[in-house]
Formats: structure tokens, sequence, C-alpha cells
């Protein structure tokens, strides 16, 4: 889908507010009339160490969709937009669709995660009518869709712990940050003074607690330009996998690794038909989806890698 964001791209980027949500309007057009439709919304960025300066000349955005009936949009509130980063980067772009196939295969794995639309995006300065950038974009479900879809509501406790939360689904999330090689992450409480959970989101509902996983922008699948290991691991690169899955769960570790097994063919589906990838990304990726299967076939290596990695409670 293309969409043009006509906004005061000018203050945003300069001062990138958490607060100040301004006026805009976004624009695309309907595949069944032909006929461009205009929104009225609200935008402002969002994020964290994307929304810095000296790490992203173009920051994350949080779309705040107003008087959307009868559109692509009518279900949707505050949509986060996960842009390029920096404009006129190849590899930036690159990082954008390959983030997106990140959330595509744990689409395939499950459906407690959260959907993404892929976008082409002219962003406007509302003033003059110039182009301030224009590159690939993906919007992410909104925290309150995700919860209607799955017939759930958003938990808004600080913390939980392991136990509490639905071990098949948290095994599964597990060994799927470990494919895309994710470290930055945590289930059961966020940092302090902020609500549950590190790039998770805790839902419950139908008898169950779960946490599902979103920004898998520094992770070796996505392999961003600025990504840098977190220190605290001592891992070489984003690139090196570390399992931080909960030792409790690993009486599931066969059962998860069966289920990835048979989702194989679709996920290098997914790879191979990805619009925009490069041929060399297409092959970096596979390649880097390639050693994971490798991984969990040898006995040998999941008794290292996973079984004698794994976090206690």
């Amino acid at each position: 889908m293309n969409v043009t964001i006509t906004a005061p791209f000018e203050e945003i980027l300069h001062t990138r507010s958490l607060e100040d949500e301004l006026p805009g309007t976004l624009v695309y057009r309907d595949t069944v009339t032909g006929q461009d439709v205009t929104l009225e919304i609200k935008i402002r960025a969002r994020g964290k160490f994307r929304r810095q300066k000296e790490n992203c000349a173009f920051p994350p955005l949080r779309i705040n969709v107003r008087k959307s009936n009868e559109t692509l949009f009518a279900d949707s509130d505050k949509l986060k937009l996960v842009t390029h980063c920096r404009s006129r980067s190849k590899a930036y772009e690159q990082t954008i669709y390959k983030e997106y196939l990140a959330y595509r295969i744990l689409n395939l794995l499950t459906d407690m995660s959260f959907r993404t639309r892929l976008i082409d995006v002219r962003y406007v300065e509302v003033g003059d009518g110039s182009e301030v950038a224009s590159s690939a974009a993906f919007f992410i479900e909104d925290d309150k869709q995700l919860a209607r879809r799955l017939g759930m509501e958003r938990d808004e406790s600080e913390q939980t712990t392991i136990t509490a939360l639905d071990a098949a689904h948290t095994n599964l999330v597990s060994v799927f940050q470990y494919l895309i090689g994710n470290t930055d992450f945590s289930p059961v409480k966020g940092p302090p003074g902020d609500a549950c959970c590190h790039n998770y989101v805790l839902m419950k509902g139908n008898g169950i607690q779960v946490s599902i996983p979103y920004d898998f922008d520094v992770t070796g699948f996505a392999d961003p330009p600025h990504a840098k290991p977190n220190p605290r691991f001592g891992l070489a690169s984003v690139k090196q996998r570390l399992y931080r899955g909960r030792c409790p769960n690993n009486g599931r570790l066969e059962s998860t690794f069966r289920q990835f097994r048979d989702t194989k063919p679709a996920i290098y589906e997914l790879v191979e038909s990805q619009p925009g990838l490069t041929n060399r990304e297409r092959k970096n990726t596979t390649r880097y989806i390639d050693r994971f299967y490798k991984i969990i076939d040898s006995k040998r290596q999941v008794n290292y890698r996973f079984l004698k990695a794994c976090l206690g409670d």
C-alpha cells in the first residue's frame, strides 16, 4: 500500500517529543474505488533508542488515527509505525524488510503475535509541501486491536512470573527470539518504573496469561548498521545467538522444535517471496535461518545452547 503522510516533520524531527501530538493527514488509495482516502491524524515520535538523534535521523512514529469509519483503519487507534532510521540508505531500508519478516515468521508460528502491514511512505512537510523522505515502513497492530482479535485484555500488572505465563507460548516465543538473535527483552518485567514487560505486551484472558513480543530491530535477523550487542552478555555481534528461555520450560523444547520444523518450508517461502529484499540480503537471511535449524537438529548443540544455557525462574 502506498501512503502519503503530511505533517510538521521539521518540528517532529527537531523535538522528537513523546508528549505533543501534532496534526497531519494520511492519504492512501482505495483499491476498490480507485479513489484517494484522506484521514485526519495526530502524529508524534515514539521509541527510545531509535528516537535519539545520534542513533536515527528519522525516528519511529505513532499515528493516532481519527474518524476513520469505513476505511482500512476503521478498527485502529494508535498505531506504531516502524520507519527507516536514516534516509537514502539502502542498508536501513533492507532492515525494514527484515524486521517485518521477523513479525511475519512469528505470525506463522502463533496467532498470539502482533500483525503488521508493509507500506511505502512519502513523508511531506505540511508547510511547503516538500518531500522530507520516502521509504518502506510498516504498521504494527494496535494493542487494543490485538486484544480484541484474541478475545483477551491488556494486563496492567507491573510484572509477572514465568510460571504464571502460558508455558507453551512462552517457550515458543523464547525459541523464536533465539532464531532471530534477539537478547533485548524480558517477558516478565520492564525497566524500573515502567509497566510490564520489556519489549513485550502482557495479555490475559481465556484462562491464561501471555507475554507477546515486539521490537525486533537490534537482532541478528534484522542486523541494522547501528546494532551493537548488549555488553552484559559478552557477545561478539548481534548475529551471535544466545538462548534466554527459562529452565522450567525445558521439557517443552522438543515439541517447540517440532513446530519450527513443521513451519520450516513456510518460513523459507516468506523470505524467498518478500518484495524489496535484495538478492544479497535474501541469501544472508536464508543462511542465518539455516544455522538455526542445524543447531536444533543436533542433540549436542541443543544440550549446550539450550538446556545448559537456560535461565532460572
